[in-house]
């Protein structure tokens, strides 16, 4: 086992022993699987947590790849840096610590890879702020929109969800009927939203 393997291997157990929400591995293939196919340059994490995505992400992007990576929590943001100082993207990885959706509105420059996987009521309001630092052929992914199967599907919701399963629903909205966007859900884990943006000729 390389040293990469080793620390990824590490954090998913650290992940598992202090109930750490890291993209599960139903979910994780189809967001590498994106990653590898997009090889995005710029990237922007919602939720970094452990920093887990955002090393497999650097790892499979493009090999100039520079990585934003947004954290509420100032705690986990520290157990990440730990993480990510210790891999070959110590450079390539910036953690913005605090409110996403504020810090959001202070980034600068263009992204081709979103990746959505934070608070789920804020995702609509996340992609409205992300909409004007997307580059013309920009991949964004959302995870977890499925979310226990409450989102889609006949299972009744209990009261306490109801409100992140009626945002999710406008998310899938939003990218669904969006003709700037080709919206695919996967339904791997707890679901991801794979939205592609079309070249303008095609999104009249």
């Amino acid at each position: 086992m390389d040293n990469f393997a080793a620390l990824i291997a590490e954090m998913e157990e650290y992940g598992r022993a202090n109930h750490v929400p890291i993209i599960n591995e139903k979910g994780m293939p189809v967001l590498l699987e994106v990653v590898r196919d997009r090889r995005p340059h710029r990237v922007l994490e919602i939720g970094t947590a452990i920093g887990y995505s955002g090393l497999l992400i650097a790892n499979n992007a493009a090999d100039d790849v520079e990585i934003d990576t947004l954290e509420l929590s100032e705690e986990r943001a520290a157990v990440a840096r730990a993480y990510i100082d210790r891999s070959m993207y110590k450079d390539r990885i910036k953690i913005h610590v605090g409110d996403a959706g504020e810090n959001i509105l202070k980034l600068t420059g263009k992204y081709d890879f979103v990746f959505i996987d934070a608070a789920k009521g804020q995702y609509p309001d996340y992609f409205r702020k992300i909409y004007p630092l997307l580059t013309e052929d920009a991949m964004v992914l959302a995870d977890n929109v499925l979310f226990r199967g409450y989102v889609r599907g006949d299972v009744e919701c209990p009261r306490r969800f109801r409100t992140i399963v009626k945002r999710l629903r406008e998310y899938i909205a939003l990218v669904s009927e969006n003709n700037e966007f080709e919206t695919v859900i996967r339904e791997d884990g707890d679901g991801l939203a794979v939205s592609r943006r079309l070249p303008r000729e095609n999104n009249r």
